[in-house]
C-alpha cells in the first residue's frame, strides 16, 4: 500500500470526522425547524451521538481485529473450521453461538463479519454470526428479561439462535460456496501458532466488549453492575496484555509501547471523564507503533485501514439518514414517532411486518432496543411486535444494509434482509399468536 497516497485521505477522514465528532449543533437546536429541516438536524445529530460514541470505543477497535484476522489467521484455518466445506452443522453452530459473547451494535459487528467473510468463511456460518453479534449476547438477553420479562426474554434468546442457523442454512443453500475469499496477504500456515494468535484475538475481543460493558443505575446490584464498575480498569488490563502479546509473540518493540502505555495512563489521570481521549491515544499508538514493526504488521495496519475505507464512509451516510427519517430515540424525524406506535399495535400481520420493516432501518446502539421496545409497549405495542423488534432491529439498520452490499454484493444482502424481515415477521406472529 502507498501510504504517501493512502495519507490524503487518511487526513481527509481525520477532519472530517472532527468536524462530526465536535460542531456545536446544540446551539441550533432552540431555531424555529421547518418539518424537513428539523429532520437534517435529528439526522446531523444522530450522526455526531454515533462518531462521539461509537466510532472511537467501538468501530476503530474492531477494523483492528478484522485487519489482524486478515493477517494472522491462514484462510486454511478459517476454511478448515467455517468454510464451505467445513460440516455445515458444526460451523452454523458455533458461528451462532460464538455472537452471545460480543455487545456490539450491527455496525460494529460489520468489520469482524468482513474479516471473516473474506479470510474464507463460507456464506452460511459468515452471516450467521453476523446476526447473531448484535442480536443477541449475554447482556442483552439478561436486561430484556430484567426489563420486558423473562417470557420475552427467553423468547428473544431461543429465537435468534434458531434464527441465524436456519438463515445461514438457506443463504448456504442459495448462494453456496464463498466466492470472494482470496487476496489478502497472511503468514503462511508454518508460521500460524494458535496460542499466541489465540491470545492476541482475545485480549483484542476483551478490549473491545469492556470499553463498550453499559453503565448500570446505581441501584443494580447485579454482576454486571460490578464489571460496569470496573470496566476501564478490565479494558486498561486487557490492552496491556495485549501489548505483553505483541512483545513476546509477535516481537513488536517494547519499549514504543510502553511509552503509548504512559501516554495513555496520563491521558487517563489528567481527564478521568474523558475515557474516550484515552482510548483514542491508545489505538492510534498500536497503529503508530505496528507501522513502524515488521512487515507482517505493517500488513495489518494496511489492512485495517482497507477495511474502515470501505465501511466507515457507508455507515456514516447510513446514520445520517436513518436519523433524517426516524429521529434519535425520544426524538422526531422526518416520520413522527405517533405513527409508528400505532401501526405497531395488536397481534396481527400488517402489525409484524410493519416492526420487521422499521426495525430493520432504524439504527439501535448496543442495547438501545430494551428502552425503545419499553416505550412502545407503553403506547400499545402488542406482544408479537415486541419479539419482532427485538429480532430484526438490533440485527439491521440501514447503514449496516449499505455495508454489508459493499462487503458481499447486492444479491447476498438483498436474500439476508429479506429472510431476517421475514422470519422476524413470523416469529412475531407465533409468539403473538401463543401469549398475545
Amino acid at each position: 500500500m502507498d501510504w504517501a497516497v493512502e495519507r490524503r485521505w487518511l487526513l481527509l477522514a481525520f477532519f472530517g470526522f472532527a468536524a462530526i465528532y465536535a460542531v456545536p449543533l446544540t446551539t441550533l437546536a432552540w431555531l424555529d425547524w421547518r418539518p424537513v429541516a428539523f429532520a437534517v438536524y435529528e439526522g446531523a445529530a444522530l450522526l455526531q451521538w454515533y462518531a462521539r460514541e461509537h466510532v472511537i470505543l467501538c468501530l476503530l477497535p474492531a477494523f483492528l481485529v478484522a485487519g489482524g484476522m486478515a493477517v494472522y489467521i491462514p484462510q486454511a484455518v478459517v476454511l478448515r473450521h467455517l468454510g464451505a466445506e467445513a460440516n455445515r452443522w458444526v460451523a452454523l453452530g458455533v458461528a451462532s453461538v460464538s455472537g452471545t459473547v460480543l455487545a456490539v451494535c450491527s455496525c460494529t459487528v460489520l468489520p469482524l463479519f468482513g474479516g471473516l467473510y473474506k479470510r474464507g468463511a463460507g456464506i452460511g456460518p459468515a452471516v450467521a454470526f453476523l446476526y447473531t453479534g448484535p442480536a443477541i449476547n449475554v447482556i442483552a438477553i439478561v436486561m430484556t428479561a430484567k426489563v420486558l420479562g423473562v417470557q420475552l426474554g427467553i423468547a428473544r434468546a431461543v429465537a435468534a439462535i434458531v434464527f441465524a442457523i436456519v438463515i445461514g442454512l438457506i443463504m448456504h443453500s442459495i448462494f453456496g460456496r464463498n466466492g470472494n475469499a482470496a487476496g489478502f496477504k497472511a503468514l503462511p500456515d508454518s508460521e500460524f501458532r494458535a496460542g499466541r494468535t489465540a491470545l492476541l484475538f482475545g485480549a483484542m475481543m476483551a478490549v473491545l466488549v469492556f470499553a463498550n460493558w453499559a453503565v448500570v443505575s446505581a441501584e443494580d446490584q447485579s454482576p454486571w453492575a460490578a464489571v460496569a464498575a470496573a470496566k476501564w480498569w478490565l479494558t486498561g488490563g486487557f490492552a496491556a496484555l495485549l501489548a505483553v502479546v505483541l512483545v513476546v509473540g509477535f516481537h513488536w518493540r517494547p519499549i514504543p509501547l510502553v511509552l503509548v502505555g504512559a501516554v495513555v495512563v496520563a491521558l487517563a489521570l489528567v481527564a478521568p471523564d474523558e475515557p474516550q481521549l484515552a482510548f483514542l491515544a491508545g489505538l492510534a499508538g498500536l497503529v503508530l507503533v505496528g507501522l513502524k514493526s515488521g512487515a507482517d504488521a505493517q500488513d495489518w495496519m494496511a489492512e485495517t485501514w482497507g477495511f474502515a475505507k470501505q465501511i466507515l464512509p457507508l455507515l456514516l451516510a447510513g446514520v445520517f439518514v436513518a436519523g433524517f427519517l426516524l429521529g434519535r430515540p425520544g426524538e422526531e424525524g422526518l416520520i413522527p414517532p405517533g405513527w409508528i406506535a400505532t401501526a405497531v399495535g395488536g397481534e396481527g400481520l400488517a402489525a409484524n411486518l410493519f416492526a420487521s420493516v422499521v426495525g430493520s432501518l432504524m439504527y439501535f446502539a448496543t442495547l438501545t432496543e430494551v428502552p425503545i421496545v419499553q416505550a412502545l409497549r407503553g403506547a400499545g405495542m402488542g406482544e408479537g411486535p415486541s419479539l419482532t423488534l427485538l429480532l430484526a432491529g438490533p440485527a439491521l439498520s440501514l447503514p449496516n444494509m449499505l455495508a454489508i452490499r459493499s462487503i458481499m454484493g447486492n444479491a447476498r444482502t438483498a436474500v439476508y434482509v429479506a429472510l431476517v424481515v421475514v422470519m422476524a415477521t413470523v416469529s412475531g406472529l407465533i409468539y403473538g399468536s401463543i401469549v398475545g
